[in-house]
């Protein structure tokens, strides 16, 4: 990945060695002890201390650009929705994925109605520039 000098400025590794430890954390979906273990197989002795502050800083924009390159969405959506149970309270989760097995979007919320669907509907159709031509959903 291309990286610009100027974010990394006052980071004592180079920015070859951060930028990759931050698109293996995003890319991958890897812990930051993960990461810290690559990079020792690789040579490189860095805290997952210093990958999550890493992350953190450069994170936004690396997952904007794999999102980005990961190209059109297939043309199947399926919808789900659960009952999960967070810290005692009932949420309902509602997960969209796509026909490749992408996750597209998911949403937390403590309602099921109407208007929980709509908000999900329009913040998982915000941006797009297409519509799917199928969509599967559980009897939500």
């Amino acid at each position: 990945m291309s990286t610009q000098s100027p974010p990394y400025r006052g980071y004592c590794f180079p920015p070859e060695i951060i930028s990759y430890a931050v698109w293996l954390y995003h890319r991958f979906c890897l812990s930051f002890r993960d990461v810290e273990e690559i990079l020792a197989e690789r040579g490189v002795s860095v805290s997952y201390e210093a990958v999550r502050q890493w992350c953190l800083k450069f994170g936004q924009t690396f997952a904007k650009r794999i999102r980005h390159r990961r190209g059109q969405l297939g043309d199947t959506w399926h919808l789900d929705e659960l009952l999960v149970s967070i810290r005692g309270e009932r949420h309902y989760l509602w997960r969209a994925v796509d026909q490749d097995g992408e996750v597209l979007d998911i949403l937390v919320q403590k309602s099921r109605d109407q208007y929980a669907a709509q908000h999900f509907f329009r913040k998982l159709l915000r941006g797009l520039r297409y519509v799917p031509c199928l969509l599967v959903t559980d009897q939500l």
